[in-house]
């Protein structure tokens, strides 16, 4: 065994590779494997046509949410395509003998809500899912990251796939956050940096003051828009705040379990000495409250900012100016006081307690404006019984919000949650995509603490104004 010093992306890595392919990809192992409606169908109808089966199905986990209603969750879903994708997870979970938290479950929700918050996630673990923010569980020390169709019937037939080595990239903040920042700004505010490609190729480890002092929840947040900079995936050392989150969770180890594993655990962190193919340095007092104006999440800038010029970008002058004809925007414009037609807070970006508690902590005492309709969707329904434990739901329902039932939602608008066609609406989601909030919808991404001021005022807002009021 080396002794050279090893970064934490390698302990993970290497640990898992069942056979190195010479100039190849690796074959690699993979500890959990999580599944949902809309990835899922085809996978399974391809093991059947091999006929063969789940090779390890405690390893697989399953949760509907990409499609799922978030109102009336009790009655049967309208939508004939999504009835029937919900329809085959169960039946193929039944089948084949896997975990499922089908629609009505006490305990569904997103699957990269539900994964973490019932001890499934664990440090050190490789996890996959069709579905490219899988790089949420990174913020535990795994690696983990999205896969396709074909490799998630790979992953149920072998329990591993075939990968390519990623190259190591590690960016490091220190000093302390200010005022009204949440770890969405800080995610947005790299991506800004360095543009919605910056990472491609690489898997990314967060490191630095910032990082250390996050919650588990923030962590997440960060780890999950890792995609959203072109990397594979993001991982942040597993430290105290991750063992105390994950002890005592569900499906967490115990007893002498839990103290082997934790022993393990503490190995999980880069060594003096471990060397990146590239490093990126930030300062925490450069952080301000984000949002974006473009079609990419790249395409953002501090809340006080006006749009920059298109020489000012690093995206192509063609696209960047395609962004804002899309956006009707203009460069140059300011972006306090734009008004906003929807706020959407959840996904698996920002659909956990801790998100709400932010935004309740802005609307509390406040109405909702008159022009904003308002989707609050909890990332499960453990994360919907917090709300209500908190006394968060009567701070809502006071202040004119009412409350959706978990789900994806407005995300990718795989439901009936679209944004109509011209409508702008500040989310807390992931993606700003051109349509990707429902066709012609135009998306700003930002944080729930943003979301919430404009919420409560119609206009973008810069939340500091009215937390300094609080």
């Amino acid at each position: 065994m080396s002794n050279k010093p090893s970064t934490l992306f390698d302990k993970v890595w290497d640990a898992h590779v069942v056979r190195s392919i010479p100039d190849g990809p690796d074959v690699f192992f993979i500890d959990r494997h999580f599944i949902h409606e809309v990835t899922s169908p085809v996978a399974f109808l391809g093991i059947e046509n091999r006929g063969i089966s789940v090779l390890y199905p405690q390893r697989t986990f399953a949760t509907a949410d990409h499609n799922t209603p978030t109102i009336h969750q009790d009655q049967p879903v309208k939508d004939p395509l999504s009835a029937k994708q919900l329809a085959a997870l169960s039946s193929n979970a039944e089948k084949y003998g896997i975990s499922i938290w089908a629609l009505g479950s006490p305990k569904n929700g997103i699957v990269h809500v539900v994964g973490p918050e019932n001890g499934i996630t664990l440090p050190g673990m490789t996890i996959v899912c069709g579905d490219s923010h899988t790089s949420t569980h990174g913020a535990f020390g795994c690696i983990a990251f999205g896969i396709g169709t074909s490799e998630v019937e790979m992953v149920l037939a072998s329990q591993c796939i075939m990968q390519p080595k990623p190259k190591k990239m590690r960016i490091v903040i220190n000093g302390r956050l200010g005022k009204g920042v949440l770890p969405k700004d800080v995610a947005l505010y790299i991506i800004s940096q360095i543009t919605a490609s910056g990472a491609t190729g690489y898997f990314c480890e967060y490191a630095g003051e910032v990082f250390e002092n996050m919650s588990m929840e923030g962590r997440m947040t960060v780890c999950n828009m890792s995609i959203e900079m072109g990397a594979r995936g993001g991982m942040i050392a597993p430290d105290e705040t991750t063992f105390n989150y994950v002890k005592g969770r569900d499906k967490a180890p115990k007893g002498e379990a839990w103290d082997k594993a934790l022993a393990y655990w503490k190995t999980l962190k880069t060594d003096a000495g471990a060397t990146f193919d590239k490093e990126l340095v930030f300062d925490a007092a450069d952080i301000e409250p984000q949002i974006t104006y473009g079609t990419n999440p790249g395409l953002g800038t501090g809340i006080t900012h006006s749009i920059p010029k298109a020489t000012e970008v690093k995206d192509g002058e063609a696209s960047y100016k395609k962004s804002l004809a899309y956006m009707d925007f203009q460069e140059g414009q300011p972006l306090i006081g734009k008004k906003i037609d929807y706020v959407f807070l959840g996904s698996c970006t920002n659909g956990r307690i801790e998100d709400f508690r932010a935004f309740a902590k802005v609307v509390k005492g406040r109405k909702k404006a008159d022009n904003i309709t308002a989707w609050l969707v909890p990332g499960s329904h453990i994360v919907e019984a917090q709300i209500k434990e908190e006394g968060i739901l009567e701070i809502l329902n006071e202040a004119g919000f009412q409350l959706r039932q978990p789900g994806c939602s407005a995300c990718l608008a795989m439901n009936d949650d679209k944004i109509p066609a011209g409508k702008y609406a500040v989310s807390t989601s992931n993606r700003n995509f051109e349509g990707r909030q429902g066709p012609g919808a135009r998306t700003l991404l930002a944080s729930p603490y943003v979301a919430a001021a404009v919420a409560v005022t119609g206009v973008v807002t810069d939340p500091r104004e009215l937390l300094s009021e609080a």
